[in-house]
């Protein structure tokens, strides 16, 4: 995806709510726990300007689309969760870290079945160009949600894959582990602009993901 591609634009918006979308469901299930944080600050909403990050949603994806990264990764500000309001604790925060990647693959298969259905009944020497510009939109709803589902499971702290495998690890030990997510969004930038392994990594789970939905 060029800087220099219009559709550029159109395909950052996709992300930034994707990304808001996948917050207000850690937002949501924290509220349906017993945490009503995100709510009393004003978090479980579709207003992008609570949710906006200027690493994370902006500054982040445009560093890897000017370096031609093959992975274009971003996210909204992290919604606020207190999990002493929570009613059992470290499950409850595994709970609220996944709903934000499971929300992200119901937006994938969602948009993948409208995909197969419109493409199965279209004739492709014969498609107006604002149906071809749909079936574009509706594919990059979900390479973009896989790989915010796949990123986001990984478990290296801060992101969510690492809440749900410290459930499994000794307390002391899981605090630890999770300290790491203090380095936040540049451990993440680290990462992503690292050579080839761990791009190679989050591409092999994101190309099976995608064949597992026909593309």
């Amino acid at each position: 995806m060029s800087i220099l591609n219009p559709f550029t634009f159109i395909a950052l918006v996709i992300l930034i709510y994707s990304a808001i979308l996948h917050e207000i469901a850690h937002g949501y299930v924290a509220e349906r726990l017993g945490d009503p944080t995100a709510r009393l600050l004003g978090r479980l909403t579709l207003n992008p300007r609570p949710h906006i990050d200027p690493m994370m949603s902006i500054l982040l994806p445009l560093i890897l689309i000017l370096s031609g990264s093959p992975i274009i990764f971003g996210g909204a500000k992290p919604v606020p969760i207190d999990p002493f309001n929570l009613k059992e604790g470290r499950k409850d925060v595994a709970l609220v870290s996944l709903a934000g990647p499971f929300t992200n693959v119901i937006l994938a298969v969602s948009a993948s079945i409208l995909f197969h259905l419109l493409a199965g009944n279209l004739d492709p020497l014969n498609t107006p160009w604002g149906w071809l510009l749909v079936l574009q939109i509706l594919k990059t709803i979900v390479s973009l949600n896989i790989l915010l589902a796949v990123f986001n499971l990984l478990p290296i702290p801060p992101l969510d894959g690492s809440k749900i495998f410290a459930l499994i690890l000794p307390e002391k030990t899981a605090a630890t582990y999770l300290a790491i997510g203090n380095l936040g969004a540049g451990l993440i930038l680290f990462l992503l602009l690292l050579p080839t392994g761990f791009q190679t990594l989050i591409g092999i789970l994101y190309r099976f993901c995608l064949g597992l939905l026909g593309f």
